[in-house]
């Protein structure tokens, strides 16, 4: 097995599987990694800013929310031509994978796979493609280009599985393994199909990627067709992003890598690894009501069937991380179906994505992650330029203008709802008692 020599250490438990998590890793608009990622997210700091005008594609207003840093700096000079949906993902697993102790080419590969959530793979090389097309191979045919000038290798890099299969091959990780394109609901499914693998005994251990980079200009164009992204506040464009705020006027489009690596139990403890966490619930649901209009029964199924794979009642869980897009018809849907499954005295909820904006498929990890630091630290980040609350969302507990000290909380949910009605709730609860090592970062 890779990683540090193994230690005695055993724990009788019948039951399931416990499914624990040994490493996270975050290339995000909040920061190069967790510990930054999750700083920023406490103090509310938002990473929304004006676009550049090359992606703004002469729209006025446009937003987004860039990764903080070129993930391809992070990288070797030998994965410089990967899109950089892939360069996210494989930054992200590089850390997650050193915090967990896992070196390559582990003695049970064949037990240990991975897994990736991406909505738009190779968005930047496809659109580079057709820039290159446009460019020059249009025309007249004396001045017309042959279409050997496009790289040989485009096809492998814009193909969606792309992130899965490099990280895949190069840490020697021969288990089963899948990626799942279910839009913004993409990772987060990808981790509770990862969950249920090692759960049901197919698997002893996986990692799961969550990556999106769709910051393109045609990206930018179809989103903007469907009227759901944000424009700048004037004078704040960092403030732009509003979720649950009656003045919401939608998302900002961001981008990012995120990874964790889950164990069995026995795994993790026969090497002695740190359990940061236990990943203990997964619910998914498709609502077959509306392509892009949410549903409340949908939502509300995948949170209950969370609930019940975790054996926690709703008064157990201290946080939930919403979905919470800053569109009215998502906002307020997702409000009555958190109101139906916890009731009037529901969990602490705040949504993220006003301050890294939505990550449409590294979405689920990103905040799946964030979840768990805020149950490790006690400290839960706010729903960030939350000024004047919908009342229509006034069931929502949401934490507003600065970070909530939760300390002692059992459990955390994490939504993710997708256009085409594809629901995934993931619950987090505290590592086995004794279990930590080493106090949060």
């Amino acid at each position: 097995m890779g990683g540090a020599p193994p230690r005695k250490r055993t724990r009788a438990r019948a039951g399931p599987i416990r499914v624990v998590v040994t490493g996270m890793g975050m290339v995000s608009p909040l920061g190069p990694d967790v510990a930054r990622s999750f700083a920023a997210a406490l103090a509310g700091r938002s990473a929304v800013r004006a676009a550049p005008a090359h992606l703004a594609a002469g729209l006025p207003g446009m937003l987004a929310a860039p990764s903080a840093v070129d993930p391809a700096q992070l990288l070797d000079a030998a994965d410089a031509g990967l899109d950089r949906a892939t360069q996210l993902a494989l930054a992200a697993a590089a850390q997650a994978l050193a915090e967990a102790r896992i070196h390559p080419d582990p003695e049970d590969s064949a037990r240990f796979g991975v897994f990736c959530g991406i909505g738009f793979g190779g968005a930047c090389t496809l659109d580079a493609m057709y820039a290159r097309y446009h460019g020059l191979l249009q025309g007249g045919e004396d001045g017309r280009r042959r279409a050997s000038v496009m790289h040989p290798l485009t096809v492998p890099r814009l193909m969606a599985n792309a992130a899965q299969g490099l990280v895949s091959m190069r840490y020697g990780l021969r288990g089963m393994g899948n990626t799942y394109c279910v839009a913004c609901a993409s990772s987060a499914i990808a981790a509770g199909e990862a969950l249920r693998a090692i759960r049901d005994g197919y698997l002893d251990a996986a990692v799961v990627l969550g990556a999106e980079a769709m910051l393109t200009p045609g990206a930018m164009l179809a989103w903007n067709a469907l009227r759901v992204l944000a424009r700048a506040e004037p004078g704040d464009a960092a403030s732009s992003c509003r979720p649950f705020d009656r003045r919401r006027k939608g998302f900002v489009l961001g981008e990012a890598g995120a990874a964790l690596v889950l164990e069995s139990e026995a795994r993790a403890g026969a090497r002695g690894a740190r359990e940061l966490a236990e990943l203990a619930g997964y619910g998914a649901s498709s609502d077959a009501h509306h392509l892009t209009a949410p549903s409340v029964s949908g939502q509300a199924a995948a949170m209950r069937q969370a609930l019940a794979q975790a054996g926690l009642a709703p008064h157990d869980i201290g946080y939930l991380n919403a979905h919470g897009t800053a569109t009215e018809i998502g906002d307020v849907v997702e409000a009555d179906a958190v109101a139906e499954v916890f009731g009037s005295r529901g969990p602490a909820v705040s949504s993220t994505k006003a301050v890294h904006g939505h990550l449409i498929g590294a979405g689920g990890v990103v905040e799946l992650i964030l979840a768990i630091q805020a149950l490790r630290t006690g400290r839960l980040p706010p729903s960030a330029n939350l000024d004047e609350p919908d009342p229509r969302c006034g069931a929502l507990d949401l934490i507003r203008g600065a970070a909530r000290d939760a300390a002692g909380i059992r459990a955390v949910i994490s939504n993710s709802f997708a256009f085409g009605g594809s629901n995934a709730s993931l619950v987090a609860r505290q590592a086995p008692a004794g279990m930590l090592d080493a106090d949060p970062p």
